[in-house]
């Protein structure tokens, strides 16, 4: 459900949301960051989240700061957790329901931002709270829809989920209400995009096989004792953790 197999062509062809939001991303980050074009710093400056700005009537800026990151290593992190937990989203959701659950919960993360501090001159961005809110449609499937998420990726989410949650609370410089907010967010809208989605059992191997293909005999590793399966699986645990927490560990919304 989480481990990518798709060529590149397939993964923008199969999740073109998650596609558009990364290329976002990284383009916002090229122009801002890397590049450093003046228009580009005006929009940084224009779209950051500042409550005190937002009291004044500016309230885009409940929308725009989901797109703006802080450097290469925030936009890099939160663009990964999006490629990793987005795709099979957008697949059981559909395109609309996936970007209006995303936009939703980045709102809903920067307006509980606004809400508890609104004088405030501390600035936020970033895509956090979006993602928190992915989790949180993933919380409420492990929570109330079983049928939609298997065991093994139950685990995974709750992993990640402890970890998010003990970091934010742990570390300097996280918007704590932007993470609860959007995870809020997520999990209260999630019964609502749900219904009729469809469970990622149905669609995972919808991808037609030509008639020319070689064929997978599912019996070829048997007479193999070394435990590929049980090591890919821990590298593959290893690697998301790892991620994450040298995501977390960084300056972020």
């Amino acid at each position: 459900m989480f481990l990518r197999t798709e060529s590149f062509k397939e993964f923008l062809r199969f999740y073109p949301i998650v596609s558009t939001l990364v290329a976002i991303h990284l383009i916002l980050w090229m122009l801002i960051d890397l590049f450093q074009f003046g228009f580009a710093l005006d929009w940084l400056h224009a779209g950051i989240g500042l409550n005190i700005a937002i009291s004044s009537g500016e309230y885009w800026r409940l929308v725009t700061p989901i797109f703006l990151h802080n450097g290469l290593g925030h936009a890099f992190f939160n663009s990964f957790s999006l490629v990793l937990f987005g795709p099979a989203l957008e697949q059981m959701l559909g395109k609309t329901k996936f970007i209006v659950t995303y936009l939703f919960a980045g709102i809903i993360g920067n307006a509980a931002t606004y809400l508890f501090n609104p004088d405030s001159y501390i600035p936020h961005l970033g895509a956090s709270g979006a993602i928190f809110g992915i989790f949180g449609v993933y919380l409420f499937m492990v929570a109330y829809r079983k049928n939609m998420i298997d065991q093994a990726n139950s685990q995974i989410v709750m992993v990640i989920f402890v970890i998010g949650l003990v970091m934010t609370f742990v570390r300097p410089n996280i918007n704590i209400l932007g993470h609860i907010g959007g995870l809020a967010g997520g999990f209260f809208l999630a019964p609502f995009v749900l219904k009729n989605a469809r469970p990622f059992s149905i669609w995972r191997n919808s991808r037609t096989t030509n008639q020319g293909d070689v064929s997978f005999n599912p019996n070829r590793w048997k007479k193999s004792r070394f435990p590929w399966k049980k090591i890919l699986t821990y590298l593959l645990w290893g690697g998301i953790i790892i991620l994450v927490i040298f995501g977390l560990l960084g300056r972020m919304t």
